[in-house]
Formats: C-alpha cells, structure tokens, sequence
C-alpha cells in the first residue's frame, strides 16, 4: 500500500518552504507559501478519500450527485470561508488555506451521507 497523500502532507507541513522556494526568492513569499502549505498538508489527508468516493459515484452513473458536491464544495464552502476568513484582522494564508480542507470535509461528508442514502434504496435504482 502506498502513502502518498501523508507523504505530500508531511513534505507541505515539513518543507514547504522548500517548495516555495523553487518559484520565489522574496523571503515574504516563501514565508507565505510555507504557511499556505501548511493548510494544504491537511487537505490532501481528505481529499483523496473523497476522490475515491467521487469516482466510484461517477462509475456507477451518479453524476449529477457528484457534479453537485463538487459544486457545493467549492461555492458554498471554500469561496465563502475563504473570502471571511479574509476579511478577519490578522489572517494569514494558513487561515484562508483552513477553507480548502474545511470545504474537503464537508464533501466527505456529502458523500458519506450519499452513500447512506444508497444503501437504503434497492440496488436496482442506484445506476441511473
């Protein structure tokens, strides 16, 4: 079994300075990348779990489902949390970056609860 996603998390959480540095030689722009990194480590820990959920949903003819998590993640979470998170005194790019793992969460969830809401029905009405 491969650990990828704790190994980008950990290289972001650990050397995301180093990262940064490969676009950056501006001290302030790396600090802030390293810090946004450090948001993103946690997100990638959800979101391949998610992603697992989202293709199976697509495999078994659930688009619409998955289109409208998608949709939901990015516009009703991420851009509105990001954008208040913003608008804080003193947030940094790791605050505005809570909002990507929040919004992964949140999808996660959808998808847990979908996947509940599957079970339920007979399996003859799952594919579309």
């Amino acid at each position: 079994m491969t650990y990828r996603r704790e190994a980008i998390a950990c290289v972001c959480n650990i050397a995301g300075d180093l990262l940064a540095g490969i676009f950056s030689s501006d001290a302030e722009v790396i600090a802030a990348a390293a810090d946004y990194l450090r948001a993103y480590a946690i997100d990638c820990l959800f979101t391949s779990i998610f992603f697992c959920y989202t293709g199976y949903y697509n495999g078994i003819g659930q688009t619409r489902f998955v289109m409208l998590q998608g949709i939901g993640g990015a516009f009703g979470v991420r851009v509105p949390v990001s954008y208040l998170i913003s608008r804080t005194a003193n947030a940094t790019l790791f605050h505005i970056g809570l909002a990507t793992p929040l919004s992964s969460i949140v999808q996660l969830l959808l998808c847990l609860g979908f996947m509940v809401h599957l079970k339920r029905k007979k399996p003859e009405q799952t594919v579309q």
